[in-house]
């Protein structure tokens, strides 16, 4: 058994040769000539995709970046204690930094749009989550380009772990001083590089690549420190941030449920709520549709809130004059009214379509089966009503059947069928056409 799960997680099976895969990442490494190019057209794309929003963009700017490369290499050379390639690494990795940094500013500068779009807002605020991302998807990543089958898992390290975004975020900070976007955008950045390093790192010791040159215990330790300081410098502050965000999401569901029992429960209408969590202390802003208070019960609400969100915060309930709190209601009622007559005036035309559908069905299939028995030589018929509108803008209704005939039909069985007819459909008349 112990040697069945043994070979489950075994992951020299399936290992590609140790000296090619560390040729192969010595030369993912290099940022010249195409691969250079094919970074600053990535990161176009990716500012664009940021700028309109677009997250179909962005993931095709991560698939088609090299960004990887010198990270990777990084990873690998302090695995083998190859400080040549470490250096190496790390100046190609600064160079593509600092060429994104450029080509992104440059878009977001000239870029008329300006807008601050969720995708790009998305990547401000890192926290601890975001390390997990860049851990466990550089392990993959470490992991593939180890095999000799490299499969699936390189297109979706490059979408998990988000190198070009940030860079572009970091981009659209620069272009617009928005220096703290620049900082939140480039730490992101900067923890994504780090933990994919390190996790590069994990792996190549644990298949035990062998070192480049023989290192003395002082280097291994400080390789070790180096490591672990750097873990330590990127995990406070975004554990700290993740800490934040729980602080806000509890505070924003502990207000909402508030909200729900004082008011929405009683009957009392919210037409307008806001909340600010970056405020010190927090606020919460609401409008109601016709309750009032009084600035006595509005402090009595204010000390429920707080004892309900257990923090400081500021609760403001808007309540303008009368005459624009009753121009507020009218617009509202104005507004209900104007749906219910839309909705109105839709139901009278689909139950007037209902009725032309309704008027327009005959039993077609009965009425030929008795057509056929009266007369023979009848094979197919359709019968409809028709609304005709004369010279003069008048109109008039009439029933119209045309039937297929299989023989002779003479005139006189043409008039039999005619009368026939107008009393088995119970219409005033009819017009009888042969196709």
């Amino acid at each position: 058994m112990k040697n069945k799960i043994f070979d489950i997680f075994n992951l020299h099976e399936g290992e590609d040769d140790k000296a090619r895969t560390l040729e192969r990442v010595t030369k993912e490494i290099n940022f010249t000539g195409a691969n250079i190019w094919i970074l600053a057209c990535a990161i176009l794309v990716a500012s664009v995709g940021l700028n309109v929003n677009s997250a179909a963009v962005i993931i095709g700017a991560m698939l088609i970046s090299p960004l990887m490369g010198p990270i990777v290499g990084a990873g690998f050379a302090l695995g083998i204690y190859d400080f040549d390639l470490l250096k190496t690494s790390l100046r190609n990795l600064a160079i593509a930094t600092i060429v994104s940094l450029a080509v992104s500013t440059l878009y977001f500068f000239l870029s008329p749009f300006k807008d601050v779009q969720s995708e790009l807002l998305a990547r401000t605020t890192p926290n601890i989550y975001d390390i997990l991302i860049a851990f466990f998807g550089g392990i993959v990543g470490a992991i593939a380009i180890t095999r000799v089958e490299k499969g699936n898992p390189i297109p979706g390290v490059a979408i998990a772990t988000a190198l070009m975004p940030p860079l572009c975020t970091a981009g659209y900070g620069l272009a617009t001083a928005n220096w703290a976007y620049f900082l939140g955008a480039f730490y992101l950045y900067c923890i994504n590089c780090v933990f994919i390093g390190i996790a590069t790192f994990a792996i190549i010791k644990f298949l035990k690549y062998p070192a480049k040159k023989m290192v003395n215990p002082t280097q291994q330790k400080r390789v070790r420190q180096v490591i672990t300081w750097l873990t330590i410098i990127m995990l406070l502050p975004s554990s700290y941030l993740a800490y934040n965000l729980y602080r806000e999401q509890e505070f924003r569901k502990r207000t909402e449920q508030f909200l729900d029992r004082e008011f929405t429960q009683k009957g009392d209408v919210i037409v307008y709520r806001k909340t600010y969590v970056g405020k010190k202390p927090k606020r919460v802003e609401l409008a109601f549709l016709s309750q009032r208070f009084e600035p006595e019960e509005i402090a009595a609400l204010n000390a429920k809130l707080e004892k309900a969100v257990d923090e400081r915060v500021e609760l403001v309930i808007r309540q303008d004059s009368t005459d624009r709190l009753t121009a507020l209601k009218g617009d509202i009622m104005n507004e209900i009214k104007h749906t219910t007559l839309l909705n109105t005036s839709k139901d009278v035309k689909i139950a007037s379509l209902q009725q032309q559908i309704t008027s327009n069905t005959f039993e077609t299939k009965q009425i030929l089966s008795e057509a056929e028995a009266l007369f023979p030589t009848i094979a197919a018929m359709s019968i409809a009503n028709h609304s005709f509108t004369q010279a003069n803008d008048s109109t008039f209704a009439e029933t119209v059947v045309i039937i297929d005939i299989n023989g002779a039909f003479s005139n006189t069985e043409r008039s039999r069928f005619s009368n026939w007819l107008t009393k088995r459909l119970a219409v005033k008349k009819i017009s009888v056409y042969t196709r």
